[in-house]
């Protein structure tokens, strides 16, 4: 069986502990060998000057002297008996002043401390919490759920099994439960019958064993987990799990769809309702050079432009904007409307350029079968031979893609995948360290090709555009963006790493002013890019905000969210 967070985490710090236990006895082993070594040159340097005195004395002599107590009952008389006093009193002070004091606080302060903090660690929700999200384990994907969670207002319980962890974010201000992970009275605890969802982002082996846990305490609660995994999708679906995230598989579509191409067409990368929402390059379009003043009038169907982007930072919508071959439209429409849009901007005279795809796991893999399904070109670069074909063209079916072998960082290489004719690379390694190298070795080689990287940790995102990615996803904001939609709460759509596409109620102060209030954007960061009606669709042609109750869409941070949350809906973290 899979273990569970708290063995994860234990099996984690064995080693540690084990230098820990090692360090503890080496500590104590110093100064016990200092006192005898010191106890018996006390007994040889007295009987030269004609003391007698017992072994009691001898150790009496050099505790005391060590521990610079000295009670001077006991004292040389000769100038070597003086040296030696001199050196017992200061190797006594290394060892009483840092020795020993670094085996108290590792081994007696910090285990106390540990325990207070999970003894304060809630082992049961309140009775009166409903409608919350369980969240079982602490990975990035959970803590990004739970952040969002806390912007929202809505309530989320993390359960785990290790006390610690548990007592650090609890003292955090995170709702923390603790208990095992396979004991269905955890989840009964948990108020498990009463959550709006049961998430698990454990491995796949555990991931089963919660789903059939949490079935014994909740017969029809529903339960997202994670996959690492295909083969493991039936599996969970047996344990009881309603939803299955492959997100190695997401990920993959996900950054294939952030592929801007050169003929200009649009790629949807979400919906509200029937509105699809959608990026399109301006490059090799019409657009390039026009004003957003000028080009505006000269669209012919109703599809709306939301935002402007230039390397993955948004730009404000204004009629002086001007738009360049780096330009991205975020448009929203009906899929009539966005195929209006192509048959009018798309350059048809021409081909997609190939796609470079560099490494060929399952994040690698899912990009190119999701390129090859548009009729993309794409090229996979992998390290170990034989790596992709028989992962992929025999596991997973064939698809028009070539294979080079070798390493991604060498030049010689990346020049036989066709970079130097490539639209855009996909970075998908799990070493973020190496995606760094590679966005930037990229970069440097081919200034204007589009660059879209994966980032494992969401500190990274940063550091990747830093080094030159126009576009950056992670697993933490991909699979917190589809648990998150698939709780049923506000509706999400990740724009890029960073900016998404959410709702919020439509505040009063707000009523008929415009859409494209500057105002809003220069005090919260957020842009409001439409509204919706009554019934729940997206009004995106309405140029003010009604006076009417209903929901605002808006793009931005989550800095940016919390600070509209704060200055117009009166919700303080």
């Amino acid at each position: 069986m899979g273990q569970t967070e708290g063995e994860r985490r234990r099996a984690d710090r064995s080693p540690f502990v084990g230098r820990r236990s090692k360090a503890a006895v080496l500590i104590l082993g110093i100064g016990f060998v200092m006192v005898v070594v010191h106890s018996v040159l006390f007994k040889v340097l007295m009987e030269h000057e004609s003391g007698e005195h017992s072994w009691a004395s001898a150790v009496y002599w050099t505790i005391t002297t060590m521990s610079t107590l000295g009670y001077g009952d006991i004292t040389f008389t000769s100038d070597a008996g003086r040296l030696f006093s001199l050196w017992v009193l200061l190797s006594g002070v290394v060892y009483m002043l840092v020795l020993l004091p670094f085996f108290v606080i590792q081994y007696v302060v910090t285990p106390w401390l540990d325990h207070r903090r999970a003894a304060r660690t809630p082992r049961k929700v309140p009775a009166s919490l409903c409608d919350h999200v369980l969240l079982v384990g602490s990975d990035a994907v959970t803590q990004a759920f739970a952040a969002r969670a806390e912007r929202s207002r809505v309530p989320a319980v993390i359960v785990l099994e290790d006390g610690a962890l548990a007592g650090e974010l609890h003292d955090q201000g995170r709702q923390v439960i603790v208990g095992p992970l396979d004991s269905a009275v955890t989840y009964r605890n948990a108020g498990a019958s009463r959550a709006r969802l049961v998430v698990s982002t454990l491995s796949d082996t555990a991931n089963t064993n919660v789903a059939f846990t949490v079935r014994q305490a909740a017969a029809r609660v529903p339960i997202a987990v994670t996959a690492a995994k295909p083969v493991s999708v039936d599996v969970l679906g047996f344990a009881g799990a309603d939803h299955v995230l492959e997100l190695g598989q997401v990920l993959g579509r996900e950054m294939a769809s952030r592929v801007l191409g050169s003929t200009g067409r649009y790629h949807p990368i979400g919906s509200f309702g029937s509105t699809i929402i959608a990026e399109a390059a301006a490059r090799g379009t019409a657009l390039v050079g026009l004003t957003l003043g000028e080009a505006l009038p000269l669209l012919r169907s109703k599809v709306r432009v939301l935002a402007i982007m230039r390397k993955g930072r948004l730009r404000a919508m204004t009629p002086d904007l001007r738009i360049t071959d780096g330009t991205v439209l975020v448009l929203a429409g009906q899929e009539c409307e966005l195929a209006e849009y192509d048959e009018q901007f798309q350059s048809r005279e021409t081909s997609e350029e190939p796609v470079v795809i560099l490494g060929g796991g399952r994040v690698g893999r899912s990009a190119s079968r999701a390129l090859s399904d548009e009729g993309v070109p794409n090229t996979i670069v992998e390290m170990l031979p034989g790596r992709v074909e028989t992962s992929y063209s025999v596991l997973e079916g064939t698809a028009s893609y070539a294979v080079v072998s070798g390493d991604a960082a060498d030049q010689r290489i990346l020049r036989r995948a066709g970079l130097e004719s490539a639209s855009a690379v996909l970075v998908t390694p799990r070493d973020d360290d190496l995606n760094v190298y590679l966005t930037l070795f990229c970069r440097r080689l081919r200034p204007e090709l589009q660059v879209v990287s994966r980032a494992t940790y969401e500190r990274n995102v940063a550091t990747l555009y830093r080094a030159g990615a126009d576009g950056v996803l992670s697993y933490a904001t991909i699979g917190a963006t589809d648990l998150w939609n698939h709780a049923g709460l506000s509706h999400r759509v990740l724009v890029a790493e960073g900016n998404e596409l959410f709702l919020v109620p439509r505040p009063a102060s707000l009523a008929r002013r415009s859409v494209r209030d500057d105002e809003v954007r220069r005090r919260t960061g957020c842009h409001i890019v439409a509204v919706l009606d009554e019934d729940g669709t997206l009004a995106y042609d309405t140029e003010s905000i009604p006076s009417a109750p209903g929901q605002l869409l808006l793009l931005g941070d989550r800095h940016a969210e919390r600070r509209f949350r704060e200055t117009y809906l009166g919700r303080r973290r």
